[in-house]
């Protein structure tokens, strides 16, 4: 008997270990998981190598950085370092370019980032970055978005290093889950009253800079028992407290604000196993809650409804309620913008350098990931959106397309979209392990 019993652990255990030394690839196989292996990436170089994307006339895409791993988001300190999460290798690097064009602007580098050194290691799924200065101490903090909690670390400017590894944790976070990543941006306050948060009194809530998190599901569709996940949390620069911001929110990957009205634009995921066409994926403008949102935050739809506050009719949960997630979806905010099923938006950036052609000044670039259960592959692209002053979207159009070829092959993801030193847009493909660089050709 205790031999059996030790075999069947033994076999659970190799089991285990198989799926995990290999993706889980088998399993995703049987779920219809749709993203072909990373073998059909061609050979590139910093010199070229991209016949296979689509760019508009008049611009041109190379090669800024590679040999990265699972590179997500970009940042960019105020020397013009790169820096970038890889979140399955668990560290945050610094690229450089150590070359530099002299122009009547001053220096500019000219967007090769040959020189690759790790920042920091030893991180879980480390995504979200930014920023901040402290305008008493005049120190500048790096934070890192980890799955687990946001920590900030002191910031060395002048020579791109961390004055101390140790850092402080200033938001604790559900981590893993569905969704792991978490990301973050600073922002502006947009509330006129306090929060009131349980358990902590005279907390100033009210702050000029206040820290936004964004952190997805557990789930594919499910009702959370927190109301940390499915939500853009907010926090102020020190971690005084960590509040719900808005809900509802599957998995709001990544969110930018606009230049004109300030406002929050979130890509977000719509669930799985609807089949090919539902649900759209979405775009939001997530606003703060006025008097008139009884929930105290606004609602986004997620779990019970999608799109345009339509009804998900296969969810319906009897267990253990939460009576701030509305089941009426007319309760619930629509997207700004509905993105087609499983295309999986996540970067998104507005155009505001002026070496951009005129007309396209504040329209939003969205980078669509790529399905990985749809049938057909579809989405590994990046799209452009008009948008007027106002924040009202007149029109889609591809912007770079090839990573998906006509016969379904793919050569890269798009993640994040980042404008860095000379106007130029970086771009980050986890799946490639690369970093574009566009510009206009003028």
């Amino acid at each position: 008997m205790k031999k059996a019993v030790f075999s069947f652990i033994l076999f659970i255990f190799v089991v285990v270990f198989y799926l995990f030394w290999t993706d889980f690839s088998l399993i995703k196989k049987l779920v219809g998981y749709n993203v072909p292996a990373p073998t059909d990436f061609p050979a590139v170089s910093l010199n070229g190598g991209l016949d296979f994307l689509n760019v508009p006339e008049g611009f041109k895409i190379s090669i800024a950085a590679k040999g990265l791993s699972n590179p997500r988001v970009i940042l960019f300190d105020s020397k013009g370092r790169m820096l970038v999460s890889e979140t399955k290798a668990g560290q945050v690097s610094v690229l450089e370019d150590p070359s530099f064009a002299k122009t009547s602007e001053g220096a500019v580098k000219n967007g090769e980032f040959e020189n690759k050194r790790v920042l920091i290691e030893g991180l879980k799924s480390p995504h979200g970055l930014d920023f901040y200065k402290d305008p008493q101490s005049g120190v500048t903090y790096l934070y890192i978005a980890e799955t687990h909690q946001v920590a900030r670390y002191p910031y060395d400017v002048g020579s791109g290093r961390l004055t101390s590894s140790a850092g402080k944790n200033i938001a604790v976070l559900p981590a893993d889950g569905g969704h792991f990543t978490r990301t973050i941006a600073f922002g502006p306050n947009y509330r006129t009253s306090q929060i009131i948060i349980e358990g902590i009194r005279q907390v100033d809530t009210l702050g000029s800079d206040k820290l936004y998190i964004s952190v997805g599901s557990s789930c594919d569709v499910c009702l959370e028992e927190t109301w940390k996940r499915a939500a853009i949390l907010e926090s102020d620069p020190k971690g005084s407290f960590t509040a719900e911001f808005a809900g509802g929110l599957r998995n709001a990957v990544f969110f930018v604000f606009h230049p004109e009205t300030n406002e929050i634009w979130a890509t977000e995921m719509g669930r799985d196993n609807l089949g090919d066409d539902l649900p759209p994926d979405e775009i939001n403008i997530v606003k703060v809650a006025g008097l008139e949102d009884k929930f105290g935050a606004k609602r986004y739809g997620w779990p019970f409804c999608y799109g345009n506050k339509t009804r998900d009719i296969t969810f319906s949960f009897d267990g253990a309620d939460r009576p701030d997630m509305p089941r009426d979806c007319s309760q619930t905010d629509s997207p700004a913008i509905e993105v087609p099923a499983h295309s999986a938006p996540l970067g998104l950036a507005f155009i505001t350098e002026k070496k951009w052609p005129a007309e396209w000044q504040n329209d939003l670039l969205v980078a669509f990931h790529g399905s990985w259960n749809r049938s057909e592959p579809a989405g590994y692209k990046i799209v452009k959106f008009k948008v007027d002053k106002n924040g009202k979207v007149n029109g889609v159009e591809d912007f770079i397309s090839g990573w998906l070829n006509n016969d379904g092959k793919t050569f890269g993801r798009p993640v994040d979209l980042k404008f860095g030193p000379g106007g130029a847009l970086y771009i980050s493909d986890d799946a490639a392990g690369l970093i574009y660089r566009v510009n206009p050709k003028n």
